[in-house]
């Protein structure tokens, strides 16, 4: 090869490398974290959040962006913790049904070490060591209390299933819609949608067990609160199923549609409180749905108002702003409402009906 060939090769791998290097750099710039001036128009959802936006990021990127830092971070994590913390309890109850289920979880209970962090500092390990027998002593506790045999007139279970599946649902859907909206317009509207619709459906099925379980000897009355709240939820899903009303414009219209849902609650509540005005257990499912009724109210206010990020803009773009505060709303209420849903669950076993 002469010295003119050598020099054409030399060149054509100088051109390859720079090729690459503007690739590498244009990647970097259009997958960085924006500011919300630089945001789409369909993305600009808070104006008082003014920094570490994704936007127009690949499937891949967005998915690898649940181990980064952004303004969605808190938002993904919270609830899809909160999922991981009813698949649990999902599972526990299922043990007492399913044989399967309970070997699994009594296999577990015994395989979590009580001092897995030998290697680190004293303090650390006796942190985890303790948090791991405890972990391990619930689990043998519930599953023991799971194994006793149902009492003969047992109420059903599905209704309290139903609820445990639909908070479920909502808390993926929630946590998918914060971690994947950053992809493109169309899958923005779409992940919208089916966070409105988990809302929806965990509202929906929420009154499943407090309605059947109250008025399992009163099957009318049942049917009616049952039938009332399933059609508002759909309603509410098919009107919200306009990307018109996905926008921060209408984030006070939305809150009220759902508000509106749980306040349904408040008359099958008060005919329920009635009906059984004399059971001691009364007092405690009431403090229940009071602390899930303020939970809900509370978390809306703050989705609303966006406080505290309108106060001190930028100030909350990672931590500490209004959605991330709805989201542990949203949880705490979720969790009374399950406290309330085990008390009304064993009353009717306790109690029993002759309509099944």
């Amino acid at each position: 090869m002469d010295s003119e060939d050598q020099h054409v090769v030399m060149e054509e791998k100088l051109e390859g490398k720079r090729r690459k290097g503007k690739g590498r750099r244009k990647q970097e710039k259009e997958y960085k974290l924006l500011r919300y001036e630089e945001l789409p128009e369909y993305m600009k959802e808070n104006e008082f959040i003014r920094d570490y936006y994704r936007a127009e990021w690949p499937i891949k990127n967005a998915l690898l962006s649940f181990f980064s830092w952004h303004n969605e971070t808190v938002n993904i994590w919270t609830h899809l913790l909160g999922f991981l913390v009813f698949l649990g309890l999902t599972l526990l109850h299922l043990s007492r049904h399913v044989p399967q289920v309970a070997q699994l979880l009594g296999h577990l209970a015994w395989s979590i070490p009580t001092s897995a962090v030998d290697n680190v500092s004293c303090d650390l390990g006796n942190f985890f060591g303790e948090a791991a027998a405890f972990i391990k002593l619930y689990i043998s506790s519930e599953t023991a209390a799971t194994s006793s045999p149902l009492p003969p007139a047992a109420a059903v279970r599905w209704p309290f299933f139903v609820f445990l599946g639909g908070s479920m649902f909502c808390l993926l859907c929630s946590s998918s819609c914060h971690l994947l909206c950053c992809h493109s317009h169309r899958l923005n509207i779409f992940l919208l949608r089916m966070d409105y619709v988990g809302i929806a459906v965990m509202i929906v099925t929420s009154f499943f067990p407090p309605i059947h379980y109250i008025f399992q000897c009163d099957p009318h009355w049942q049917l009616t609160y049952l039938v009332a709240i399933s059609a508002m939820g759909f309603v509410t899903v098919f009107t919200l199923l306009s990307p018109h009303l996905s926008t921060g414009k209408f984030r006070a219209y939305r809150a009220l549609l759902f508000s509106g849902m749980g306040l349904f609650g408040i008359v099958p509540a008060v005919h329920a409180a009635v009906v059984n005005w004399g059971e001691p257990r009364r007092n405690v499912t009431l403090a229940y749905e009071a602390a899930m009724a303020v939970s809900y109210l509370t978390g809306t206010v703050f989705y609303v108002t966006r406080v505290p990020e309108r106060w001190k803009p930028g100030w909350f773009d990672l931590a500490g702003h209004s959605h991330q505060i709805f989201h542990v709303f949203v949880m705490a209420g979720a969790l009374s409402h399950y406290g309330a849903a085990v008390v009304f669950l064993r009353w009717r076993d306790e109690v029993g009906c002759g309509t099944p």
